[in-house]
């Protein structure tokens, strides 16, 4: 919904920490990765558009287990992802609101993480690119055994940060399975609609929906607890 702030209700809420998608939420690559899987499509002999019907929120790895096996290997992978930055960077731009969100979060010193299917290569190279903020703690593809929806990611997210599984955790995501990897591993969601439907990141399961990250705002810290104070303006 670009170009459009959620006008929504406004409600404020504490969290431990923030566990943030990448592709679709902090930056919007979808120019970038559409030429990525048009070049290795070609390169498969398989139709990038049925690739691309498929890939997003899944690792790179996991997509090709389905059209190359013997390709669906760390190095390569890293590789290729590596390459996506440098070659296609002029199409990626930041989601609205990311950047405002990732510095307040670094101001404030805030327990916070990147979590996403990409691999290292390709999260450092956007965070450069784009000269975002960058984590002091990063999950990423190869750190997981299985990708989301599996919830392992977060999990090990909020074990980065040294919080407890009790831990009252934020999750944003734009992807319905990432949206189910945070559910799964017992966070609250906030659903961006910057690639998927309303109903589909509804049916998903995301506590809140909003346009962008325009509509999460981080109000500061607790001076007792320490947690984060969150608003966050849902559609």
């Amino acid at each position: 919904m670009e170009g459009h702030v959620s006008t929504g209700a406004s409600s404020v809420h504490s969290f431990a920490g923030l566990l943030i998608d990448m592709d679709g939420t902090i930056v919007d690559s979808t120019e970038a990765i559409v030429k990525h899987w048009h070049k290795i499509g070609k390169e498969l002999g398989a139709d990038p558009n049925v690739i691309l019907a498929t890939s997003h929120g899944r690792r790179s790895i996991d997509t090709l287990r389905i059209y190359d096996p013997k390709l669906a290997n760390w190095e390569y992978v890293s590789k290729i992802e590596g390459l996506i930055p440098k070659e296609f960077g002029q199409d990626a731009v930041e989601i609205p609101g990311g950047r405002a969100l990732l510095d307040e979060l670094e101001r404030l010193q805030a327990p916070w993480a990147i979590v996403t299917s990409g691999t290292r290569p390709l999260v450092t190279g956007w965070l450069e690119v784009l000269q975002l903020a960058h984590p002091r703690h990063l999950v990423v593809a190869e750190d997981v055994e299985k990708g989301k929806p599996d919830p392992a990611c977060y999990v090990l997210g909020r074990q980065r940060l040294g919080l407890s599984p009790g831990s009252a955790m934020l999750v944003l995501e734009d992807s319905p399975s990432g949206i189910r990897a945070g559910k799964a591993a017992g966070c609250k969601v906030v659903g961006l609609t910057t690639t998927h439907s309303v109903d589909q990141i509804r049916e998903a399961g995301a506590d809140w929906i909003v346009d962008d990250l325009r509509a999460v705002r981080v109000k500061g810290r607790n001076h007792g607890t320490r947690e984060l104070e969150v608003e966050i303006c849902a559609g």
